[in-house]
């Protein structure tokens, strides 16, 4: 089965030769050594590049193991290169060799090389390339499979879709298994020796315990405010002799951050035009990794919805932030939340996720927030059902979450 990703192959198409170093990330197993070596390598020779000018080597083959060391790896390249054309190098898991940093820096200085390289989360984070490619690397975020990535590779009706994506995400892998045990083991697996483990090897953990706890608390409560201190009361209730404090707390949400499990969302004061520093939201990059930390427990629709549309506007983009738009009256000063602000360029989006808004009650309260904005960017709820996109007469948009998923130029309506 060929899964397109053509969104992030045209990123790759748009870089070529571009004298940086291409450095595609993302959470493990979302597909980028498939991107890079399958279907960018692909596009290189339909595109007319001799296949002896790509230069491909997958550094986690054992049959590639004596090229883990870093002048091994320089010679084969320096063998393969015989005339002054350009040459697509393209290096899988390149946080396997040693002084990986020096290699590629020295690869860069030389003309006629355009490089591509992924890299494993346990070595190989986002923290990583900035430290050490500050001004020479131009890095791909890579998203799993977005609802449209999934339901273009799924046999069964647009709703049957829905389900499945938000029960098991977007994990390639996961479109695979027909059996839902095996779904929920696949990602179970995932989860435990892939995700924790990256996370306890890379950072030196010793309390896995309270490691997995937390991660757990976090996966529990998406979309709800909360902070290093409100999360360390927490463990305090389940347990008073934990040691767990707020700091060490604070640096595993970072371990989860760069390991892209887990993406913190921060609250916009709208009218106060600045950043409010705490509380703020986590959501996670894969909603079945999410639900695989909670044994498949917890199908909250309402909040998994919210979290999918976060992922989906950061997929195509976006800058997302939490809103607060605050109002004074004659009780005092209140707050009211817009689910999320989102920026890309000259354009801004106010949204709104709702279950459903089949009430005047509900339809209100979730146009409150709106109507406290003193501006004109477009406004917009989402909800669940599959309905036509329409305008009411406040100018704010409703559509269903699977038309705004599917239809990439959705919030322009």
């Amino acid at each position: 089965m060929e899964i397109k990703r053509d969104y992030y192959l045209q990123k790759l198409i748009d870089r070529k030769n571009n004298h940086l170093i291409k450095i595609i990330t993302g959470i493990r197993r979302c597909g980028k050594s498939y991107l890079l070596n399958y279907l960018f390598k692909n596009y290189l020779l339909n595109s007319g590049v001799k296949e002896n000018h790509i230069i491909m080597i997958a550094l986690d083959d054992n049959m590639n193991s004596d090229l883990l060391d870093t002048k091994k790896l320089r010679e084969y390249i320096n063998e393969k290169v015989i005339d002054n054309d350009l040459y697509y190098i393209l290096l899988d898991e390149i946080q396997l060799v040693d002084n990986f940093e020096r290699l590629l820096n020295g690869l860069l200085r030389q003309e006629n090389l355009d490089i591509y390289v992924t890299g494993s989360n346990s070595k190989f984070l986002s923290s990583d390339i900035i430290t050490e490619f500050r001004g020479r690397g131009d890095e791909i975020r890579v998203y799993p499979l977005s609802f449209k990535e999934f339901y273009s590779n799924y046999d069964g009706s647009r709703e049957d879709a829905w389900i499945e994506y938000y029960t098991y995400g977007g994990l390639p892998l996961v479109l695979s298994y027909s059996k839902e045990e095996d779904k929920m083991q696949y990602l179970e697996s995932q989860k435990q020796n892939v995700y924790l483990n990256d996370v306890i090897e890379r950072n030196n953990i010793q309390n896995k315990e309270d490691l997995e706890k937390l991660i757990e608390v976090i996966a529990s409560s998406i979309g709800s405010l909360t902070n290093p201190l409100k999360l360390s009361k927490t463990f305090k209730s389940y347990n008073k002799n934990t040691l767990l404090t707020d700091k060490t707390i604070y640096n595993y949400l970072l371990y989860f951050e760069d390991a892209f499990i887990i993406e913190k969302a921060l609250r916009y004061d709208i009218k106060g035009k600045k950043y409010i520093d705490t509380p703020y939201k986590y959501y996670f990059t894969d909603i079945g990794i999410r639900n695989a930390f909670l044994d498949f427990r917890q199908q909250e629709e309402n909040h998994i919805m919210e979290n999918i549309i976060y992922i989906e506007l950061k997929r195509r983009g976006f800058k997302v932030d939490v809103g607060v738009v605050e109002v004074r009256n004659k009780e005092g000063r209140k707050q009211y939340e817009i689910d999320f602000i989102a920026n890309k360029g000259n354009n801004k989006f106010y949204i709104q996720s709702a279950l459903n808004i089949d009430t005047k009650e509900k339809r209100e309260q979730e146009e409150k927030s709106f109507m406290n904005v003193n501006d004109f960017f477009k406004k917009i709820i989402i909800v669940k059902d599959n309905i036509k996109r329409w305008r009411d007469d406040k100018g704010i948009v409703i559509m269903g979450i699977t038309d705004f998923l599917l239809d990439e130029d959705s919030l322009n309506y």
